[in-house]
């Protein structure tokens, strides 16, 4: 139980409502927070990000992602660092060594609208846009990279846990 110093009025505050989702579409948006957080079962660590809308009918808005990239499974850790590197690409930043460095980076996402799922809602997807040509600063090109060789096939399992290396552990 929790007492108050003094009684709660509740009849001149707005109550939360339910959060609607955004529409699907492109958007300018910028990460303003970011932080590692564990998994509910412990077994992993997953980049917890919120973003703000800069632009438009919903500029203002919240949109929140996370990146599992500590995980058993290394399919899961693949499609993180995936995401991560399309976020590195949309805000022009390639090699970072701290998520902060991602904040307030204006870039474009594209969000859809995933249908509901193992008892939960609808839930808005975030795809990270590259920059559109001549909308990125100059940058010196760099040579063409020989066309890679087809991934070789994993045979066995792996036994440990996945890591990321940038992450610090506690």
């Amino acid at each position: 139980m929790a007492r108050f110093d003094a009684a709660f009025d509740a009849s001149g505050i707005e109550p939360t409502t339910a959060y609607d989702l955004l529409p699907a579409g492109k958007y300018r948006a910028q990460i303003v927070e970011s932080e590692i957080r564990v998994t509910k079962n412990g077994m992993g660590q997953f980049l917890w990000l919120m973003l703000d809308i800069l632009e438009g009918e919903c500029k203002g808005r919240k949109i929140f992602d996370q990146l599992n990239l500590v995980n058993p499974n290394p399919t899961t850790v693949e499609i993180a660092q995936r995401t991560l590197s399309a976020i590195c690409h949309a805000t022009g930043k390639l090699q970072v060594g701290d998520s902060e460095e991602l904040h307030l980076v204006p870039m474009t996402i594209q969000v859809k609208i995933r249908p509901p799922k193992n008892g939960y809602g609808e839930s808005n997807a975030i795809a990270y846009l590259p920059p559109e040509r001549g909308a990125a600063p100059a940058r010196s090109p760099r040579p063409a990279a020989p066309p890679a060789a087809p991934p070789a096939t994993q045979t066995a399992a792996p036994t440990k846990m996945a890591s990321a290396p940038w992450i610090k552990k506690s």
